[in-house]
């Protein structure tokens, strides 16, 4: 991972944290939102309700489309193209998925530079906690349409989640690092194997159009 991808997911982990995050369990805590997340919830809100000239809107000038073209190299070659292509068709389904993939690899990317922070020494007790936080502020986002698509996938995620979670909180001393590490790993495992299995064509559902 080079010097400038590892500064820009350092202070997306940062985006929104305040204060020191709180233990919380999948499915019940929402994380707040940044600007990036705030942006996506507009772009979805527009499509569901069918006004895509405004979603695409919302997109072209937001910090989402940004973020997803400052980020190219580490998604699937063409997605944010083809993500703004399929608000411009009207096409729900694919618009979806093109944001489905990019939170999951963002969260992926999150993981594994946990897990390089923790190998270069910084202390488990401060870094996990914030690190998990950004995952689950952006995969989150995607849960639902994980699950959708890929049902074992989204149980994976969420336990894998609990896991590290845990392991960032033991019930006496202090968090160990290598179980720690262990736990972004297999997070970061479970995503990749996501966006390899939800770009092969022959495993992703049918897209919705609107008319």
């Amino acid at each position: 991972m080079t010097a400038p991808r590892a500064v820009a997911l350092a202070a997306l982990a940062a985006l929104g944290a305040v204060a020191p995050a709180a233990a919380h369990h999948t499915g019940v805590y929402t994380p707040k939102d940044n600007a990036i997340t705030a942006n996506f919830k507009q772009v979805k809100f527009s499509v569901q309700a069918g006004k895509f000239e405004v979603a695409l809107r919302l997109y072209d000038e937001g910090p989402l489309r940004a973020e997803m073209r400052a980020r190219a190299a580490a998604l699937p070659a063409g997605l944010e193209a083809r993500t703004r292509a399929a608000l411009a068709a009207r096409d729900a389904g694919e618009a979806e998925r093109g944001f489905m993939l990019f939170f999951v690899a963002l969260a992926r990317d999150l993981a594994l530079e946990a897990d390089h922070r923790l190998a270069d020494g910084a202390p488990a007790a401060a870094v996990a906690p914030r690190f998990l936080e950004a995952i689950w502020r952006y995969y989150n986002l995607a849960d639902f349409a994980v699950g959708q698509r890929d049902a074992r996938a989204s149980v994976a995620m969420r336990l894998a989640y609990d896991d590290a979670e845990g392991l960032t909180r033991p019930a006496a001393g202090a968090p160990d690092p290598v179980r720690v590490r262990a736990g972004f790993g297999r997070i970061a495992q479970i995503l990749s194997d996501l966006i390899v299995s939800t770009t092969t064509p022959s495993t992703t559902t049918p897209s919705r159009r609107n008319s």
